[in-house]
């Protein structure tokens, strides 16, 4: 008897895990270089708010074992690995308003948010 061996499938490209706009690599660098200097921004997603989940970003000084390193516009940030699946193909955008200005995310996998835009499902 022959034995048939199967190849395996080609590897298929994926989207980054996140990429940065260059508003936000040019403030997450004025942050890298000024008050947080040496530490890195965190990424992870939290149960809050009326759709289910919200971004929550902090800075840490060292990336936890389960952390997964982002390197774009030559910066590095981490997101919490129990938030990769979520946030696949996510784009972060720095965005200065009238009476506001922070991170924003657009991220293909939302499929709805509240109304106060605090949170999302997916």
């Amino acid at each position: 008897m022959s034995e048939t061996i199967e190849k395996p499938a080609p590897a298929r490209n994926l989207p980054p895990l996140m990429t940065l706009t260059d508003r936000a690599a040019e403030r997450l660098k004025r942050l890298y270089d000024g008050a947080n200097k040496g530490q890195l921004l965190r990424i992870a997603l939290s149960s809050r708010g009326c759709s289910g989940m919200s971004y929550d970003m902090s800075f840490v000084d060292a990336a936890l074992g389960t952390d997964e390193r982002v390197e774009d516009h030559g910066l590095t940030l981490l997101v919490d690995r129990k938030a990769t699946l979520f946030l696949i193909g996510t784009v972060m955008d720095y965005e200065v308003k009238e009476l506001e200005s922070g991170f924003t995310f657009s991220n293909p996998n939302e499929k709805g948010r509240c109304g106060c835009g605090e949170s999302f499902h997916v």
